[in-house]
């Protein structure tokens, strides 16, 4: 897989995360452990994401 096919995957799962992030803090019943996980994990594919990128412009 080259760096750009795996920054597009990387992006295609933060933006679900996103709409699950929204989703999750539209819904009274989902708990806030839920939404910490839901904000890591989207943090987590930030962090590669700005990696990958800073490392294909050295």
């Amino acid at each position: 897989m080259t760096i750009q096919a795996h920054l597009a995957s990387l992006e295609k799962k933060h933006g679900a995360l996103e709409e699950k992030l929204h989703s999750a803090l539209a819904s009274p019943s989902v708990d806030d452990r839920e939404i910490s996980e839901i904000k890591r994990l989207k943090l987590r594919i930030k962090d590669e994401m700005e990696r990958l990128r800073s490392s294909t412009r050295h």
